[in-house]
């Protein structure tokens, strides 16, 4: 059944939970490229996948968050984009069955405002990833934390024009003095609501930045603005700390589950995790669910 269809029957839906920590502990070094071990650890990729689908994920992201084009330049793998973004969707999608893949789309790094890509440029980017997903078997594409409307709006226009994919946009806020929530280009949760409605994404959100709490306030500044978009919030298990070398992420399985009620009465359709989550943060939530 499409997603959509199943949002639409009032179904509250699990997403998994973190990629780049779980790839560090299974031995991935600084410095490596996350997503060439779509081609170089394909099994140490699935048994990432499975943890999930094991744990009661009823979406299963892929592990492309930075396969584009402009990102892989970095590791000198720009000629790679379709085999890595088709590798990625086809490891999550053996493991996923018949749930939901999502193919992952982060970011750029670079900035319309400053002058260091064109839009063209820009588009293009994510329509050669948004293709290669699909081709990889991604039923859904999501493009996540983003944080300036310009680069999200294109990313969501080129998974929408190239691909017969469900388009899901996340941006990552944080809360200021107020109380209110910004991305660090200043854009609000309600903006975000009314740009990425016209550029045509299904489905909006928040990943990232934020611990689970803090989500319940952005869950109700969207539902102020729009009542009826599906809603999807992937939080961090708390917030980054750095201790004797390593980050640690504070927010227990128990902790980050207790807060999924209000997550939903807030109006969050998908629920998940982002940095720091485990599976069994996955397991924990999933037994919150309706």
């Amino acid at each position: 059944m499409n997603i959509l269809e199943e949002l639409n029957q009032n179904k509250v839906l699990l997403s998994d939970g973190a990629w780049g920590t779980f790839l560090q502990a299974k031995g991935m070094n600084p410095g490596e490229c996350p997503e060439l071990w779509n081609i170089t650890h394909r099994k140490e990729v699935k048994d990432i996948a499975e943890s999930y689908i094991n744990a009661g994920s009823d979406i299963i992201e892929t592990n492309s968050f930075g396969a584009s084009r402009l990102k892989l330049s970095n590791y000198g793998l720009s000629d790679r984009v379709a085999e890595i973004n088709e590798s990625a969707a086809s490891i999550s999608r053996e493991a996923a069955g018949n749930r939901h893949v999502a193919g992952s789309i982060g970011p750029t790094g670079k900035m319309l405002i400053m002058g260091d890509v064109s839009e063209e440029e820009l588009y293009d980017n994510f329509k050669e990833q948004s293709i290669a997903l699909e081709k990889g078997s991604a039923d859904i594409i999501i493009i996540e934390t983003m944080s300036a409307l310009d680069e999200a709006s294109l990313a969501v226009r080129a998974a929408r024009e190239n691909t017969k994919c469900t388009v899901i946009i996340t941006m990552t806020f944080e809360k200021d003095p107020q109380g209110r929530f910004f991305t660090m280009m200043g854009v609000s949760p309600a903006e975000m609501v009314v740009a990425m409605k016209e550029a045509g994404a299904h489905v909006v959100g928040s990943n990232c930045g934020n611990g689970i709490e803090n989500m319940i306030g952005v869950v109700k500044e969207i539902r102020a603005i729009d009542n009826h978009i599906p809603v999807i919030i992937q939080a961090n298990a708390g917030t980054p700390e750095f201790i004797d070398g390593k980050t640690v992420f504070r927010e227990s399985p128990e902790m980050m589950a207790s807060f999924v009620p209000q997550l939903i009465e807030a109006g969050a359709n998908i629920i998940g995790g982002c940095c720091g989550t485990t599976p069994e943060h996955i397991r924990k939530m999933a037994k919150m669910m309706p």
